[in-house]
């Protein structure tokens, strides 16, 4: 399989967990998650590793979290980045286990979105 087939692959795995953890989370939740675009990327960029962003990391909120005002700083709309061959090289190519680390990643970023800090994330598994 080419590159660029296997990551089509780890995209549609990826999009259709995401899709299947929103329609799981209560109704008032749903809505604001689906206003959180998710972005699907091979690998963080080197601009988030100059920032001093692990090669590794799994996923990422940007933006501002719900509730909060657009800033001039970072005008930025809210988004979840997740990061495939990452998530795959940790789930050791495992279908399933890429399928649930998918799911827990963007759940903590959607954590984050929601303003939720790595404790309240952790109190609820997502760390």
């Amino acid at each position: 399989m080419t590159p660029e087939a296997e990551f089509d692959r780890l995209t549609t795995l990826a999009a259709d967990t995401v899709g299947a953890a929103q329609r799981q989370l209560p109704p008032e939740i749903r809505g604001l998650a689906r206003d959180v675009a998710v972005h699907y990327e091979k690998l963080p960029g080197p601009d988030l590793l100059e920032e001093g962003f692990e090669p590794d990391i799994l996923g990422l909120f940007t933006g501002n979290p719900h509730g909060s005002e657009l800033s001039d700083a970072g005008p930025a709309p809210p988004q979840i980045l997740l990061y495939l061959e990452n998530l795959w090289d940790f789930a050791d190519q495992e279908e399933e286990i890429f399928c649930a680390e998918v799911r827990v990643t963007y759940l903590h970023e959607l954590g984050h979105y929601l303003g939720w800090d790595e404790d309240e994330l952790a109190a609820r598994g997502l760390d």
